[in-house]
């Protein structure tokens, strides 16, 4: 017979403790560097390149929408948007070096300087860099105020909705030590739900914020995009059903055959096919030369 919590007539599990504590390598894959606090862990500096714009990330979702940005810019004819991407292993625990907590107090990545400025602009969330870059080159941000206003409100929707597919799902469903039904079903049905707002949304629109591709495409692309195409969490897009959102799949499609879009997924990428990484770039002919087994840091 299972046994019943008395306070609320559900099965009993984790009983909760007057004041929670940090217990060290409780599980998981991040379990060695999460951590309830903020700070650095060790004095490192960042390296400066030559270029304006200095980008410290990793190709994870939240880093491949600047990758993808700052390439577009470049593509469109934009020669301010040159940039330096430097590698930040978060595994190995980088985010947290006293240089970086500079940049961003939050220890995530991805982190920007901007050293055009007459004093360095450090930016930092992927979004709010996204916002910064576009306000900066007058770029991928619609100017006519109905499509201004949907750029934002999809921006923002994505903003919102990642902590339910990477730290919600993601988590539970690929990286936490067991699975827990309850968490997976409630955030596989989150997840699912986002996707029928995309689908439904993408039915009559060509991109987020209509017939023009902006930042919000930008944002939500490396999160539900890739989820489409299946290559994020494993078997997630069969366990998903992702096929049956056609409109959904008609956009990912689209937006994944650009060419920068192809080269910002590359940019501070380790995992996966070694032709689609580029561990550090300081030139677009690092695209061409393959240097990254030059300069990856041991």
């Amino acid at each position: 017979m299972t046994e019943k919590s008395p306070a609320n007539n559900f099965p009993a599990g984790y009983e909760l403790p007057e004041v929670w504590t940090w217990e060290k390598g409780n599980g998981g894959e991040f379990a060695n560097i999460n951590r309830p606090i903020a700070g650095p862990t060790h004095e490192k500096e960042l390296p400066v390149g030559r270029h304006p714009l200095q980008l410290y990330s990793l190709a994870t979702p939240n880093g491949v929408k600047v990758g993808i940005m700052l390439e577009e810019l470049l593509a469109a004819g934009h020669e301010g948007a040159e940039y330096d991407a430097w590698l930040i292993r978060i595994g190995q625990g980088e985010q947290f070096g006293s240089g970086f907590v500079d940049v961003n107090p939050n220890s995530k990545i991805p982190a920007l300087m901007d050293r055009s400025t007459p004093v360095p602009t450090r930016v930092f969330e992927s979004g709010s860099i996204l916002l910064y870059l576009a306000n900066k080159f007058g770029a991928f941000l619609p100017r006519e105020h109905r499509a201004h206003t949907e750029t934002i409100n999809w921006l923002f929707w994505q903003m919102a909705s990642a902590p339910y597919l990477g730290g919600g799902f993601g988590h539970f469903y690929a990286y936490a030590p067991m699975h827990i039904k309850y968490a997976v079903d409630r955030f596989s049905m989150e997840v699912k739900r986002h996707l029928d707002v995309l689908d439904r949304h993408l039915a009559d629109n060509e991109y987020m914020a209509g017939n023009e591709y902006t930042i919000a495409d930008m944002a939500i692309w490396p999160w539900y995009g890739v989820l489409a195409q299946g290559k994020v969490y494993g078997d997630a897009g069969t366990f998903l059903d992702v096929a049956s959102y056609r409109n959904v799949q008609r956009w990912t499609a689209e937006i994944a055959a650009r060419p920068a879009v192809q080269r910002g997924r590359m940019v501070n990428r380790v995992t996966g096919d070694p032709s689609e990484q580029l561990h550090e770039r300081h030139d677009a002919s690092d695209f061409d030369t393959k240097t990254q087994d030059k300069i990856e840091r041991t």
